[in-house]
């Protein structure tokens, strides 16, 4: 079982380190090429590929999906009093406790621990959190929305279509198929390389405040992951998803959020930071746990 869990971290650490000491090295990376690289082109590929080969029901997708939105919702029902009682910013706070790095750490995770069913079942719990994400991020940040941005969000449509082909039974031509794959093939691994490049660059303020959010927020996404996989009756790579997703640390889109529109930035970086190293320290006990069942 230790060389199970080990062989399940070990990928998802070994490219965050690369990216972390391939930053602190100053060798040039552009982030916001790669991020858009995998926003673009790897991430709605692998989306497509995954969804249209996995052998999983319109039911189970869209059950996790529900799930998604219920956590996100408990999240905020936790979290804004606990801040209003502890006299924190909620612009500033609210979106780093709610949403958590489902898509760079979590769906390699899921992929690693539940292989493609997990990394299906994963897809529909980011699918939600993200479009949210994109949606109420700026909104908490900056005091307005825009509902049609999730509509010019590629991933979205990447599961439109990929649930139009495998549900309607549309044949992908081989050739088309073995392109897509292969260009998604790069979207995990660069995922989890921009990661360590973006910790790298992130400093820390107020560190006794950033360790306490933090452990709030690993705290919160677990007990809320348990508690939802137990009275939605779960089991198996559904109940093992589901707990993983919402154990993840804080987004890294919280920082981006936070530094562009100036609500506590440096705060926000030592949250996502610390609960990323801590996650790190307490993903062994995390996948035992789910993969014991």
């Amino acid at each position: 079982m230790q060389a199970d869990i080990f062989t399940i971290i070990a990928p998802v650490f070994l490219c965050s380190v690369v990216g972390f000491v391939w930053a602190k090295r100053g060798e040039r990376f552009e982030v916001a090429f790669v991020t858009r690289l995998v926003t673009f082109v790897g991430f709605p590929c692998l989306v497509f590929t995954t969804l249209v080969k996995v052998e999983i029901t319109a039911q189970a997708m869209g059950v996790m999906g529900f799930a998604s939105l219920a956590t996100l919702v408990v999240f905020a029902a936790i979290t804004v009093p606990a801040l209003k009682l502890a006299n924190l910013d909620r612009r500033a706070f609210l979106p780093a406790m709610i949403f958590a790095n489902t898509g760079n750490m979590g769906l390699p995770l899921c992929l690693l621990a539940f292989g493609d069913e997990g990394l299906a079942l994963g897809i529909s719990y980011f699918t939600v959190n993200a479009v949210i994400l994109f949606v109420l991020g700026p909104a908490i940040a900056a005091g307005n929305t825009n509902p049609t941005q999730a509509l010019r969000e590629p991933l979205v449509w990447s599961v439109v279509l990929a649930l139009i082909v495998k549900f309607a039974d549309i044949p992908v031509p081989e050739w088309l198929f073995r392109s897509l794959d292969l260009m998604g093939g790069f979207a995990i691994p660069l995922m989890l390389i921009a990661l360590g490049v973006s910790l790298a660059g992130l400093r820390i303020a107020s560190m006794g405040r950033s360790v306490a959010l933090s452990l709030f927020r690993l705290a919160m996404g677990f007990l809320v992951g348990w508690g939802a996989a137990a009275l939605l009756g779960y089991e198996g790579a559904a109940r093992g998803v589901l707990i993983i997703e919402c154990a993840m640390p804080a987004a890294v889109f919280n920082y981006v959020y936070a530094q562009l529109h100036d609500t506590r930035p440096q705060e926000i970086a030592g949250v996502v930071l610390i609960s990323t190293l801590l996650s790190f320290a307490t993903l062994p006990a995390l996948l035992w746990f789910v993969i014991q069942g």
